[in-house]
C-alpha cells in the first residue's frame, strides 16, 4: 500500500510516465421490442424484456497527472489479452519513455509472465524492461486510480442496456474523447502518513519486551 501511495507522490515525469491499468467486464444485452416514444417531461422508456449477448471485457489505461486515459474493448480477459495492452502502451501509446510506471492490481495475469505467454522470449524481455511494476495490495484495488476512472466510466456511459461490442466500442470511444479534451485529471490526496494514521488497524504491532 505505501509503495503505491509513495509512487502517486512522484512529480510529473513525461519520460517516466505513471501509468493506472484495469479492467472491468460489461454484459451485453439488447431490447427485443425496442423503446417507447419518447414523451415530454418523461424519462426514455424501454420494455422490461431483454436479451443476453455475451460479456466482453474492457482495459483502462489512465495517466492521472496528464488528464489522459484509453479505454480497449477486448473479447477477453486473459493473460494474452493484458500483454497486448502491455505492448500497446509500450510501443504506441508511449513509445519515447524510458520506462512506464505501471500500477495495477495482483491479479494472477498481471505479471511479466503474460508477455512471454504471448511473445517471443526476446520481445517479451523487450517489453518487460520497459516497465516498472507496482501493485496495490489484497483487497487495496481501490488503491488502483484506474478502478474510481471506471467507476466514472459505468456511471456516464454504461449503466444502460448496450447490444453488441462494435457499439460498446463507439460509446466509450465517445467519453473517452470528452475527458481528454477536458484534460480531467486526478488529485490524489491519500497519503502513505495518512495510512498510518486511519488504516493503523492493519500495521502489525511491534512488541518491544522489556530488559528486565
Amino acid at each position: 500500500m505505501e509503495d503505491v501511495l509513495e509512487v502517486y507522490q512522484r512529480p510529473y515525469d513525461p519520460k517516466r510516465p505513471m501509468v493506472c491499468l484495469d479492467e472491468q467486464s460489461k454484459a451485453l444485452h439488447d431490447t427485443p421490442r425496442g423503446t417507447l416514444p419518447m414523451q415530454p417531461g418523461q424519462a426514455k422508456r424501454q420494455d422490461y424484456e431483454y436479451a443476453r449477448h455475451g460479456v466482453c471485457n474492457l482495459f483502462l489505461a489512465l495517466e492521472p497527472l496528464r488528464g489522459w486515459r484509453s479505454v480497449h474493448v477486448t473479447a477477453r480477459r486473459t493473460a494474452v489479452d493484458f500483454a497486448e495492452q502491455l505492448r500497446w502502451l509500450v510501443d504506441e501509446a508511449y513509445p519515447e519513455a524510458e520506462k512506464i510506471v505501471l500500477v495495477t492490481d495482483n491479479l494472477n495475469t498481471h505479471t511479466t509472465a503474460s508477455l512471454y505467454e504471448r511473445y517471443a522470449p526476446k520481445e517479451a524481455r523487450r517489453l518487460a524492461v520497459k516497465i516498472e511494476w507496482h501493485y496495490t495490495p489484497e483487497h487495496g484495488s481501490w488503491l488502483n486510480m484506474a478502478e474510481c476512472e471506471l467507476s466514472v466510466l459505468g456511471r456516464q456511459c454504461l449503466s444502460r442496456r448496450i447490444p453488441d461490442r462494435e457499439t460498446l466500442a463507439e460509446e466509450v470511444l465517445a467519453w473517452e474523447s470528452e475527458r481528454n479534451q477536458l484534460e480531467v485529471t486526478v488529485d490524489w490526496q491519500f497519503t502513505a502518513e495518512d495510512a498510518r494514521t486511519k488504516l493503523k488497524r492493519l500495521y502489525p504491532v511491534v512488541k518491544v519486551q522489556g530488559s528486565g
